[in-house]
């Protein structure tokens, strides 16, 4: 089976993730590409080969397509997904899934009635040191888990987005909505809950517009950091640190302590897993394709699901879930006070 895919906003994540990764991929055979600016979509469409379309509802509507990545801004992820689930499409949709609860809970209930997949794209969960470590974890051989931190920070989305500039949607309210916290703890989030088989249900948080800027030299208007205390289901409790601020070497680590030894995950250069046991063996791992590759194998896992008709590794109901305790800690934050999930 060969498909067509559109691609709605063209900014980085659709450059350096979604594109090539379609391009790359034997089940699809063609990529539209839709921005509104549509200089944006043109670039894009020449260097993958790709096809241009002058106006979104002309994606939505073209019956050759059978599915869509919605890379649009967060304010923008309920209406495209919704309209093109209601097209027909199946979608692969951005985190995070929505910038309100009930607009996530809408777009979970279209693709039912509609019988499309929806995915979202929280690429964490595909890579191999994390798959390696939920094996481990889920084994039983170092016990069950007491406690974990997790920590995603870079210098932030000026330096990586499109723009290259302090204007990025990224730094606005009514765009972004929850900053730093939609923008990289909703990974981690969302990694914790498939590492551990557990979900978090009682958060304490801390956040602040530490450092960034806009254009205008103010401060920005949502948090360019959030911290926070994490206690799950089944009792295990943790740390999570989420910074847009990280200038010298970003983090992009999780160390989860069990009865009979620790796991860390990305906390050394040199490895990707370094496991050391209660009575001070040392194990590691390294794979030549880790969480640096430029495939993230979220396209791979969206494709596949759609030619068998299958449940993707991240649905919308696991991005709710993970938006929920997003919603949480920046809640927490903002009463000072312990929120329950």
């Amino acid at each position: 089976m060969k498909m067509n895919v559109g691609i709605i906003g063209c900014g980085s994540i659709t450059e350096f993730r979604h594109a090539p990764e379609y391009t790359n991929h034997p089940h699809v055979k063609d990529v539209f590409f839709y921005d509104r600016n549509l200089e944006r979509a043109k670039r894009l469409a020449s260097i993958f080969n790709g096809k241009v379309v002058d106006e979104m509802e002309q994606m939505f509507k073209d019956s050759s397509i059978h599915a869509i990545s919605d890379c649009s801004s967060n304010e923008s992820h309920h209406i495209v997904t919704t309209q093109a689930l209601l097209n027909d499409k199946h979608v692969l949709c951005e985190k995070p899934i929505a910038n309100t609860i009930s607009d996530a809970e809408k777009m979970i209930k279209t693709a039912k009635e509609s019988g499309k997949i929806l995915m979202i794209a929280q690429n964490q969960r595909f890579t191999k040191a994390h798959k390696k470590a939920k094996e481990l974890i889920h084994s039983g051989i170092l016990g069950k888990v007491l406690t974990f931190k997790t920590s995603f920070g870079h210098k932030g989305p000026e330096h990586w987005g499109v723009t290259k500039s302090n204007a990025t949607w990224f730094f606005k309210k009514e765009r972004s909505f929850i900053g730093v916290a939609g923008d990289l703890g909703i990974h981690k989030v969302d990694l914790l809950r498939y590492l551990l088989n557990d979900d978090i249900e009682e958060v304490s948080s801390f956040q602040g517009a530490l450092h960034k800027k806009n254009e205008e030299g103010s401060p920005i208007e949502v948090c360019d950091n959030i911290v926070g205390i994490l206690k799950t289901k089944k009792g295990a409790l943790g740390t999570a640190s989420f910074s847009w601020t990280y200038y010298g070497d970003g983090d992009d680590s999780t160390i989860i302590h069990l009865e009979k030894g620790c796991i860390k995950i990305n906390h050394n250069p040199q490895f990707d897993i370094e496991i050391t046991t209660i009575d001070g063996k040392k194990q590691t791992y390294q794979y030549d394709a880790n969480h640096h590759d430029t495939n993230s194998g979220v396209i791979d896992n969206f494709v596949d699901s759609i030619i068998h008709q299958r449940q993707p590794l991240v649905t919308g109901e696991d991005g709710l879930a993970s938006l929920k305790v997003i919603m949480a800690m920046v809640k927490s934050a903002e009463t000072r006070t312990v929120v329950m999930v």
